[in-house]
């Protein structure tokens, strides 16, 4: 596929050495995420799929400029997501854009385990979960996208849980609150840990990321999947796709 990357920071440079890795085309670098001027069209001519990894002000003005123009976006902006009006956008565009605040197979795959975990435990009702995260000290959100996917998962399995806080509580946790906590410190690259305590035991799930990569292929994936589709999609449908074997051999879709 030909792509270009909007936003050559440390993902960005991650994701187009896997990309060339995998032997794709890169045909533009747009590294100017803090810029007033709207991204130009003519930057990314001939482009298929656009890698956009830039910062949360300028996302949506981005991908919004790439799918008028038939460039289809995978976006793993952080602390961003897309607004309605750019949901109905897509929807409709003759291009696709994948948003996902992880591209990591891994822990996309920690995302279903941990769903299937928290059904079985929250009906026993003996267990009571809780989601730690960590990351190095530069990261920009906290809790981090992940952390908050994943207590967004624990509550829709848990019919015990009805809402979040994140961070400490002023006093005792109130009942029915899950809770997210977030480290930030050195280099860590991420580690996101989901427990379930018990009188009797503990119950632990672990992703420890080993550096961007994991990350950057995965968004790769996602370009390759997107590419000849239209509209909004998920990255459990690209998922779903890649673990079925829903591509060609040229990295396109089928």
């Amino acid at each position: 596929m030909n792509y270009a990357i909007i936003g050559y920071g440390r993902m960005g440079r991650a994701v187009d050495e896997q990309a060339a890795a995998r032997g794709h085309r890169r045909l533009a670098i747009v590294d100017d995420p803090a810029a007033d001027a709207a991204l130009d069209p003519a930057a990314v001519f001939g482009s298929e799929v656009a890698f956009e990894f830039t910062v949360a002000d300028v996302a949506e003005r981005n991908i919004t400029v790439l799918l008028a123009s038939g460039i289809s976006v995978v976006c793993g902006t952080t602390g961003w997501q897309p607004s309605a009006a750019l949901e109905r956008v897509a929807r409709s565009a003759d291009a696709a854009l994948v948003v996902a605040p992880n591209f990591s197979v891994g822990v996309n795959l920690f995302f279903r385990i941990v769903a299937q975990a928290a059904r079985t435990l929250g009906a026993l009702g003996l267990h009571d979960p809780y989601v730690h995260e960590a990351h190095h000290s530069g990261k920009l959100d906290a809790p981090s996208g992940t952390a908050k996917r994943l207590a967004s998962i624990l509550v829709a399995a848990d019919p015990r849980l009805d809402a979040v806080l994140e961070g400490h509580p002023s006093g005792r946790l109130p009942r029915g609150t899950l809770q997210v906590v977030s480290t930030r410190a050195g280099a860590e690259p991420g580690t996101h840990r989901v427990g379930f305590d018990g009188e009797h035991d503990l119950i632990t799930l672990e992703h420890r990321a080993r550096g961007r990569t994991g990350f950057a292929l995965g968004a790769v994936l996602a370009g390759e999947w997107i590419v000849g589709r239209k509209g909004l999609l998920t990255f459990d449908e690209v998922l779903d796709g890649v673990l079925q074997g829903d591509l060609s051999a040229e990295g396109g879709a089928k």
